[in-house]
């Protein structure tokens, strides 16, 4: 809550007094500022507590405007600026934030010392178990014949048995590149032209398939074969190219990286 204060002139917060006297809408003469502490301090005489945040403002607001009002009445430079004048009021501000941090160093030592009293009324256990409390460990063999514990060794000391990895899954594919591009050499220049599912509807396995899909885009690369698709997910159509070598097929060393 803001500090009031009475004046002949206005009547309210202390700070919107300072304000108005700050913007020239009020004259700092006209305020008889014995008058207002007179006023301030009856009214301080009939606070059942202390507000220290009223307190320090009224005597911020109180201190700036004796000190306005002393520098108007003195003989000096009339060039003062308005800021300059105020500059108590920053001072306010951190006397409040001061005012109010030792509020709170005030309260934990409050609580500190509430827990310090506390805790002298406990009193901490100075004797050790009781004497004839005995504590009895569970007896892991209670149950257990001397056949098993014999089984249970013979189990634990008996051979395992060598690991063996099946590999009835594996198929090792013998076909080459080398040898789907020699078998298409041979039967492309005399069959025409045909699709290239024509050309693996004889094929029992994927690998087979990828590889002579491989062959056919060597010889496409050699410009011996030619290619087309009419359609999207339309049958490939492979031609032999009028007058392309059908010797000189590369050995199969070269396309040992497309062995399936």
């Amino acid at each position: 809550m803001e500090a009031t204060v009475t004046t002949p002139v206005f009547e309210g917060p202390a700070e919107l007094l300072l304000q108005l006297v700050n913007t020239h809408q009020l004259d700092l003469y006209d305020i008889p500022l014995a008058a207002m502490v007179e006023g301030f301090v009856a009214e301080l005489a009939g606070w059942e507590e202390v507000d220290l945040q009223r307190l320090s403002g009224f005597l911020v607001v109180a201190a700036v405007l004796v000190e306005l009002k002393s520098r108007r009445l003195l003989p000096g430079p009339d060039d003062v600026e308005p800021d300059e004048e105020l500059a108590g009021w920053e001072e306010r501000d951190l006397l409040l934030a001061r005012l109010l941090e030792c509020q709170a160093y005030a309260a934990a030592a409050d609580s500190f010392t509430l827990l310090t009293e506390q805790a002298q009324r406990s009193v901490p256990r100075s004797v050790g178990i009781d004497d004839d409390l005995v504590v009895h460990a569970p007896d892991l063999l209670e149950g257990v014949t001397p056949e098993q514990v014999a089984a249970a060794y013979l189990r634990a000391t008996e051979a395992r048995p060598v690991p063996v990895v099946d590999l009835y899954h594996v198929t090792v594919d013998t076909v080459t590149v080398a040898e789907a591009v020699a078998d298409l050499v041979g039967r492309l220049p005399t069959s025409g032209p045909s699709t290239f599912r024509q050309l693996t509807a004889h094929l029992g396995t994927r690998i087979e398939i990828i590889v002579r899909f491989l062959a056919l885009l060597e010889l496409f690369k050699q410009g011996r074969v030619s290619l087309d698709q009419g359609g999207t997910f339309g049958d490939l159509q492979v031609a032999w190219v009028p007058g392309a070598p059908t010797g000189g097929v590369v050995p199969a060393a070269d396309y040992d990286d497309y062995e399936g």
